[in-house]
């Protein structure tokens, strides 16, 4: 794993910019290799999610993603005017939309998931793969409600 040799900052004291500033970073270096498909790295991943949901409705696609409706919303706006995802009313209660991809975007998926299979393969080479898995797993531990919960509770508990 290389090693880093940057000088002081931010990054060495708060969790968030350490993350953000290694977030920038990885999305670069994702969205070098996934070029040739024409999509960003969180295009690809809100294409990924939409997939392994199948028709999810709306709401849940945002608390999945950690977004709030109006960020998912225009989020979703190029990928529905490209034709790659289109929403639909549910069938139990009409005011409920669910959003799934259009077969040009299954298409363009299937296309761009080898790019990124060799983006992920290039991380797990770099960083190991034992560790990335780890890291995956830690991720998820920090996107979760409960962290959120126990985060907020913190500082209440310290008053």
């Amino acid at each position: 794993m290389a090693e880093s040799n940057t000088p002081d900052g931010a990054w060495n004291y708060c969790s968030n910019s350490a993350l953000k500033r290694a977030s920038r970073q990885l999305g670069q270096l994702y969205e070098d290799l996934l070029a040739p498909s024409g999509l960003k790295i969180t295009q690809y991943t809100l294409l990924t999610q939409i997939k392994l949901g199948r028709e999810t409705p709306l709401k849940l696609l945002a608390e999945a993603m950690v977004m709030d409706l109006s960020a998912l919303g225009h989020t979703l706006k190029p990928l529905q005017r490209d034709g790659l995802v289109e929403l639909v009313a549910d069938e139990h209660d009409r005011r409920v939309k669910r959003v799934r991809l259009t077969e040009k975007g299954n298409r363009l998926w299937s296309n761009t998931n080898g790019l990124w299979r060799e983006a992920q393969a290039r991380f797990d080479a770099a960083f190991g793969k034992e560790a990335s898995e780890n890291l995956r797993r830690t991720m998820d531990l920090i996107a979760s409600p409960g962290f959120a919960a126990a985060f907020s509770g913190a500082r209440q508990d310290q008053d």
